[in-house]
């Protein structure tokens, strides 16, 4: 590998630069050092190339044969991408034929992975084509005709094309795997980079000119739509240095336009507009202008920087995210201190009781130590979440450990999802493992209900509302809409692979012996006393929820804009370390609530412990119906169908993972006090 593309590789997987690739800015990232040889000379050295993505050469073609320059691995014509189209005020994503624009029927998709089909992305083929380094003029694409009086026909064509405009749709277009973006300017002179740039705009029956239609004066006719018909494309690319021959793509900026093109296809007539009352003959001719730029600031490997650094409240969210780490970690050190010290007292102050007369002195948690361990009640459906949140515990786990190290960057598109679909699936086993194991300790003997129900239970109430959201968006013909060929492969990797999966991690918990307690359960219950307001265990599961979601909400805020504002999530490094934050927090509120109870002699600890910690999915709920109605724009039925009812999926898989966490952390915690003090 030359020396040149050696430290692109080496710039994109470290942190130490300045600038760093998509892959590993803003987040933890391992660096892999580069073994350079003694020979000097001969430039060459060797490497790992973490993202897994390599970089294409372009060349420019033989300007006397006219034909491609023979040079290996050395391209000439840049193929341009489109993907789906969406907006921020509907959940509905819709296909770039969809709309009838300039298709191109002769070359066939590219393949989709798991992720990719899931979040609705397609990604076709276009007809804009351009050869490396030649300027283009007012490129003629394609004609569309229409006539709104063939209301079978045109009319509907027309009317979805108003309808894009006017929720304002966005077109996603991908070169050398990278999204051409609309850079325009913002506040205080900042500059956004939108990864994607609207089919259109509307001025209303007032006047007020909506959307993109503020950046130009001349569309100004009262309700009328204009259409970008015209895209001015801007290449930027950087000559690779000590190679033969070569350049790669480090950025493609565009702007669009709107003209009402003349016979002659010049591109200097007025805007296309087309009343909102227009009926007739309509004619939309489609045209581009590429120009080509070299810049030898960008390196390829830091590409991604220009729109990432662009992104709207950066700064905003990295002092946020710092301050609610801070808060959190300071708090958790408190409650640590705190059980640390008081146990340590306690312990110390129960292992002192010798003679039977101090021993019916006995007060606190040590008094309920023959209930303590106490099968729960409804211990089927508790093992059976206990064994689905550690599915999902794991999961998340290492997926967000992947997207650190860059597997799962924006680039590779689908990844993220492919990954969580793929491990949940080969994750039955502990899944299985751990609600077999539970069951048994709890006495319970329906092996069978319990493996099935872990097996189904949960899964299959994800699945059945996942169905019921895809078949609204089949109704509403959105690319969103999973094809039936992918509904059965995801059918067929529950039932083929988790299922049995799950079946076998229960047969080797129900192998192993029930779990051993360091003490004994009475035969007769003890009779719990009369509990305060704070030590019942709603007021408890209510307050148990506060600190964990205090952890997350900043960095929910953002994750929520990347699902519903398409805007791009790539800090994957803070959201693993408020992943790491709030299984401390989660464990750490738990115990301490926990250990209360027990003070106050309540034995009953064990879907406390879960609820309490799971409380947190219930503020997650209710910060969605908030940002729903006060960030978003979405409008409609179906996308406020669509909104709550995937909503409820991240909810109760929530609600599980932090439960299970809640849960073991209690169990830990009990286990260990009871086994450090003298029980008569």
């Amino acid at each position: 590998m030359p020396i040149e593309s050696t430290f692109d590789v080496y710039q994109m997987t470290c942190l130490t630069e300045k600038k760093v690739g998509y892959a590993g800015k803003q987040a933890v990232s391992l660096c892999f050092r580069l073994i350079i040889t003694n020979d000097l000379e001969s430039q060459y050295a060797t490497s790992f190339y973490l993202p897994g993505l390599a970089p294409v050469n372009f060349c420019e073609k033989d300007s006397t044969t006219g034909k491609e320059n023979e040079v290996p691995d050395c391209k000439s014509t840049i193929e341009l991408f489109v993907n789906r189209l969406d907006s921020v005020e509907s959940v509905l994503p819709y296909e770039y034929t969809a709309f009838d624009f300039c298709a191109s029927d002769k070359e066939k998709r590219p393949s989709e992975n798991l992720g990719q089909v899931l979040f609705g992305e397609r990604i076709e083929p276009s007809p804009y084509k351009f050869e490396f380094k030649k300027k283009e003029e007012c490129k003629h694409v394609c004609t569309k005709e229409y006539d709104t009086n063939k209301v079978n026909t045109d009319k509907p064509i027309v009317d979805f094309l108003k309808k894009g405009m006017l929720l304002n749709y966005q077109h996603h277009w991908i070169v050398d795997n990278m999204p051409v973006t609309w850079c325009y300017d913002v506040e205080d002179g900042q500059k956004f980079c939108n990864p994607g740039f609207p089919i259109g705009c509307y001025v209303t029956e007032s006047g007020r000119p909506k959307d993109a239609c503020v950046v130009n004066s001349e569309f100004n006719e009262k309700d009328t739509f204009y259409i970008f018909n015209h895209v001015d494309i801007t290449i930027y690319y950087h000559v690779v240095e000590n190679e033969a021959a070569g350049a790669r793509l480090v950025a493609a900026k565009m702007e669009p336009k709107s003209y009402k093109h003349k016979e002659g296809l010049d591109c200097t007539g007025g805007p296309m507009d087309l009343s909102n009352k227009f009926s007739g003959q309509l004619k939309i001719d489609y045209t581009y202008s590429v120009h080509f730029v070299e810049d030898q600031h960008i390196r390829w490997a830091s590409r991604w920087d220009y729109i990432l650094e662009s992104m709207p409240h950066t700064n905003i969210q990295w002092f946020s995210i710092m301050n609610s780490l801070v808060i959190v970690l300071f708090l958790s050190g408190m409650v640590a201190m705190i059980m640390l010290r008081t146990l340590h007292k306690d312990i110390a102050r129960y292992n002192q009781i010798d003679s039977v007369e101090d021993a019916q002195e006995e007060f606190g948690w040590k008094l309920v130590h023959g209930d303590v361990f106490r099968p729960p009640r409804k211990g089927m459906l508790l093992s059976v979440f206990l064994g689905s949140g550690t599915q999902i515990f794991i999961m998340t786990f290492v997926t967000l450990f992947f997207a650190c190290l860059g597997f799962l960057s924006p680039a590779n598109r689908g990844a993220l999802m492919t990954c969580a679909v793929v491990l949940w699936v080969l994750l039955g086993t502990p899944a299985g493992y751990v609600a077999a194991r539970f069951y048994k300790s709890f006495g319970g003997e329906k092996w069978k209900t319990n493996v099935l129900l872990t097996a189904f239970l949960c899964p299959g109430v994800v699945f059945a509302d996942f169905f019921l959201m895809n078949l609204i968006l089949w109704g509403e013909g959105s690319s969103a809409a999973m094809p039936f060929g992918t509904l059965v492969a995801i059918l067929a990797l529950w039932f083929c692979i988790s299922v049995p999966l799950t079946f076998i991690g229960a047969y080797f918990g129900f192998k192993k012996s029930a779990i051993e307690h360091p003490v004994r359960t009475n035969q007769i219950p003890r009779q719990i006393p009369e509990q305060s307001f704070y030590t019942k265990p709603f007021p408890g599961i209510v307050m148990g929820g506060i600190l964990p979601f205090g952890c997350i909400f900043i960095q929910l805020f953002f994750i929520l804009n990347s699902i519903w504002s398409h805007q791009m999530y790539y800090m994957f490094g803070f959201l693993f370390l408020v992943f790491i934050i709030l299984v401390i927090t989660c464990s750490e509120a738990t115990i301490l609530l926990c250990y209360f109870h027990l003070c106050a002699e309540d034995y009953h600890w064990q879907w406390r412990s879960f609820l309490t910690s799971g409380f947190t999915a219930i503020y997650f709920l209710v910060y969605a119906v908030h940002y729903f109605f006060s960030k978003l724009q979405i409008s409609g039925l179906a996308s406020t169908i669509l909104y709550f009812g995937y909503t409820m999926i991240m909810a109760l898989i929530f609600f599980l993972f932090t439960g299970t966490i809640g849960f073991f952390a209690c169990f830990w915690f009990v286990t260990k006090i009871y086994s450090v003090v003298k029980v008569d």
